[in-house]
């Protein structure tokens, strides 16, 4: 795949492609999957493949680990309140769109 290419929601990536995409190595791939920050579509397949959604996660886990020198653990902590924190964020642009007059 080329980094320009659009990635379409339905897209799945290998294990090579999801590290090469997101700076990660396989050890540190298969790591955040042991501490289940990243999960493959079917864990029990012999060559696992991840939604393309989860590369936004594993470029923000490469990120963490890198700047924070953050442990696995640590990592899947950091990466877990960055989601519900952006899930946040997105139910509350929801709530603004439905009351475009309401308080900011």
């Amino acid at each position: 795949m080329k980094s320009g290419q659009w990635l379409h929601a339905h897209y799945e990536l290998s294990v090579a492609e999801l590290c090469e995409l997101s700076g990660l190595s396989e050890a540190e791939l298969h790591e955040l999957v042991d501490c289940g920050v990243l999960a493959p579509l079917d864990p029990d397949a012999p060559a696992w493949r991840f939604g393309a959604d989860r590369l936004t996660i594993a470029r923000s886990a490469s990120r963490l680990r890198r700047d924070f020198e953050l442990d696995a653990h640590g990592l899947a902590l950091m990466v877990a309140l960055l989601e519900r924190v952006r899930d946040l964020e997105a139910q509350l642009r929801d709530l603004r769109a439905r009351f475009p007059g309401a308080p900011r």
